[in-house]
């Protein structure tokens, strides 16, 4: 048993200004150090720093030279592992447009190892192939198609009913039976990478949106888009890039101006570049070139991100102004809520034990993953 102490606590419900966490792979006890009593158990004290939740991304496609369409399972562990020092305890792996045979092949790679309990990987986001080519941004063209119900089926199977994320494009032909599908194994149709008006979205009681503003049909004053359908309805939980990249730092805070810490849920969506240095690299078999964090196709268009969760989580607080609790809420709580994850996003008794040691400047020092410590010099 292990127990942290003299730590200011972000549970993701409440603060506690000065507390203590006792835990093994799950959490045991936690609450303020008033209430606080030794044990024959190993002590870490924080001196006043501060603990949050560990942090869970749901739309990575890699990172540190691990992209999921790669279906290698020591690269996704690897990356796991790597992820470790950014505080992300728990992600989706996400895939890519892609030939039918490569993505039925990673999805079951990536079921393997989630059975393993070799790595943070808690489901899969399945993004495309089922999406709008109009706005098709890094997804490759030639491999999208509509919305394929018997498809879906297969790939929720090989994926052992991991899929947790759907991407697809409300708007287009054999959406509505798709929705149906894709809620009845359990996972979440989000609308991205679509065309889709506000009433298109409305009838397919969309719940989620896949990286607001970006490739979804805009909002306008006669028309609201897939945009304003995302920021006007208070039920749908929406994604944000918080890179300075994807949207200008002042769009950031308008979503969040917008949706609250409560519907507002931050990712990365990084690819297999972040963790190294600039360069030519690739993602979904396209060349892409990495340059001042930023990555691009040939064609210009973005290609995913570099981003970090730490940097995301900072950026999210700067460019918002939003307190460390609300940036919680959006990094972990709303996460394991809307998901489903249940041992996660949320420090109390009985949760694994997944949580983040920030430093004042908010920089990673420890990351506990199921009650393993991992220290990190920055």
């Amino acid at each position: 048993m292990t127990v942290i102490i003299n730590a200011k606590i972000y549970t993701g419900k409440t603060v506690i200004e000065q507390g203590f966490v006792r835990f093994d792979e799950v959490i045991h006890d936690i609450g303020d150090m008033t209430t606080y009593t030794e044990g024959q158990e190993s002590v870490i004290d924080l001196a006043g720093k501060q603990l949050i939740p560990g942090m869970i991304d749901v739309h990575i496609h890699g990172g540190y030279d691990v992209d999921t369409m790669d279906a290698d399972a020591e690269g996704l562990v690897h990356l796991s592992q790597a992820m470790l020092a950014e505080g992300v305890t728990s992600f989706f792996a996400t895939t890519i447009t892609q030939e039918w045979s490569h993505i039925t092949q990673a999805l079951e790679v990536a079921r393997q190892v989630i059975e393993s309990g070799r790595t943070t990987i808690e489901g899969i986001h399945l993004e495309g192939p089922f999406i709008n080519p109009d706005y098709a941004g890094a997804q490759p063209l030639r491999y999208i198609v509509e919305p394929n119900v018997e498809q879906f089926l297969k790939w929720q199977e090989a994926a052992g009913g991991t899929i947790k994320l759907v991407t697809y494009a409300p708007e287009r032909p054999g959406a509505r039976a798709f929705e149906e599908a894709v809620r009845l194994t359990g996972a979440i149709p989000s609308a991205g990478h679509t065309d889709a008006t506000f009433e298109q979205n409305a009838a397919g009681h969309v719940t989620h949106g896949t990286h607001v503003y970006n490739q979804m049909r805009a909002l306008h004053h006669r028309e609201p888009g897939t945009v304003g359908y995302c920021l006007l309805n208070q039920e749908l939980r929406a994604e944000i890039i918080p890179d300075g990249i994807h949207s200008a730092k002042e769009m950031v805070d308008f979503a969040y101006r917008m949706k609250g810490a409560t519907r507002l849920t931050v990712i990365t969506d990084a690819m297999r570049a972040k963790g190294l240095v600039d360069g030519q690299y690739e993602l979904g078999g396209q060349a892409v070139e990495v340059k001042d964090g930023a990555a691009r196709l040939a064609s210009g268009n973005l290609a995913g991100s570099v981003l970090t969760m730490d940097q995301a989580l900072r950026n999210i607080i700067d460019f918002t102004g939003c307190s460390l609790e609300d940036a919680v809420q959006m990094t972990s709580v709303n996460q394991a809520e809307e998901f489903g994850l249940t041992k996660k996003g949320v420090l109390e008794i009985g949760k694994d034990a997944d949580f983040v040691v920030l430093d004042d400047a908010l920089a990673v020092e420890q990351t506990i993953h199921r009650g393993t410590v991992h220290t990190f010099t920055n």
